[in-house]
């Protein structure tokens, strides 16, 4: 049986993260990453975004950026301000795929479906299954699974962040580049979550324009494509346009506890390791913030137990917004209107990078709808309550 050091299973956005900062952390130690080769399985091509200053590591592939980013409340009411010093990026994941593997130096890719992960004492066996049905085994020192997870735990609130996206042409000049369109809040509001459009205008007859639910569930295609065709029609009026690609997603916005450690050797990465920021659905960020931690680890001789891509208050917080849009008390639509039109953006997207005091979040939290808030607040610690005392019971 063939060992290894470190053993990577996935290749998405934290599987690659992970790989480029191994192979550059630990000289000497021998790295895979097991990637599936069947297509099915595979997450199809995404766009990322994510923001930062001017200057950063995966610039070679950003695709664009905007110094400015807009939001519209429910009544049209805009908002819009510069981010300076951040800077609004977007990644394919072709292009971050590509410049990765471009740089990897040691670092192998095997080409096997992995069906199995049996842990142990000082390592862990991975069960592999080839494209053809063979099937072998692969000894690791170390696991980290990016894999999502099948299911959430049932200890916290999980509402789905599902969308689709049309890459339009049209025919004559529409979209303001020189912002993105962060959130549109006139579109039809869902009884409970929360729905809106999101524009990345890459000219100014070009850009990607979204449809996004936060809800427990998931549209069918009509939905989906109905909800475009008045957005695109009775909102943004574009007229006569071309779709020329679809980007179509599901990300899991979840309160419950997700550790990253799943067994003596084997740990989890990625949104199924707590990578994603609970209130928003951003992952690419805290999969950076998380593979540097567990790089930085391993290259001191540690076992990365606690490498976490967001602080706890700030998970609380997610919580307790998850809570109130999850039972109605929280009017979503209202709440992000009301965030942005009280708040200073800059000052926002650093609250929701972490980066943030707890001075500044008491005066964040002061500005949305503290009535609702608190209604959430409450709901959030009986339901605590109620689990703690399940638990002991």
């Amino acid at each position: 049986m063939e060992r290894v050091d470190v053993a990577i299973v996935g290749a998405g956005a934290a599987g690659l993260s992970l790989a480029h900062r191994l192979d550059r952390m630990l000289p000497g130690r021998s790295v895979v990453m097991v990637e599936t080769p069947e297509t099915g399985l595979r997450p199809p091509e995404r766009t990322w975004c994510f923001w930062e200053k001017a200057a950063g590591e995966w610039d070679a592939a950003v695709n664009h950026r905007w110094h400015a980013l807009s939001v519209v409340g429910p009544d049209g009411t805009a908002w819009r301000s510069h981010l300076h010093p951040l800077v609004y990026k977007m990644v394919r994941s072709r292009d971050f795929e590509a410049l990765v593997r471009s740089g990897l130096r040691k670092t192998r890719t095997l080409r096997w479906t992995v069906t199995d992960i049996v842990d142990g004492p000082d390592g862990a066996v991975l069960r592999l299954r080839g494209a053809e049905g063979a099937e072998r085994e692969l000894a690791a020192g170390l696991v980290f699974d990016s894999r999502p997870l099948p299911e959430f735990p049932a200890d916290g609130v999980t509402l789905l962040q599902h969308f689709r996206g049309w890459f339009v042409r049209t025919d004559r000049p529409r979209f303001d580049a020189s912002a993105a369109v962060l959130m549109d809040l006139r579109v039809p509001q869902p009884e409970r979550g929360v729905a809106f459009g999101y524009v990345l205008p890459f000219d100014a007859r070009t850009a990607l324009v979204e449809y996004t639910e936060f809800t427990r569930a998931v549209l069918d295609d009509e939905g989906y494509d109905a909800a475009l065709r008045d957005y695109t029609g009775r909102l943004l009026e574009l007229g006569v346009f071309t779709v020329t690609g679809t980007e179509q997603g599901v990300i899991p916005m979840t309160s419950a506890r997700l550790p990253a450690r799943v067994g003596r050797r084997v740990f989890r990465i990625g949104a199924a390791g707590g990578a994603t920021r609970p209130a928003t659905g951003y992952t690419f960020s805290g999969v950076q913030r998380q593979t540097r931690q567990i790089a930085a680890a391993l290259a001191a001789g540690r076992l990365p137990v606690r490498c976490p891509a967001h602080r706890g208050r700030h998970l609380f917080m997610d919580a307790v917004l998850l809570r109130g849009l999850d039972d109605g008390v929280v009017d979503g639509a209202e709440f992000f209107a009301t965030l942005f039109r009280n708040n200073s953006l800059p000052r926002l997207l650093r609250f929701l990078d972490g980066k943030t005091t707890p001075l500044e979040e008491v005066a964040i939290g002061t500005r949305t709808p503290v009535a609702s808030m608190s209604a959430a607040l409450w709901a959030q610690i009986r339901a605590a309550r109620h689990r703690g005392g399940s638990m002991r019971r």
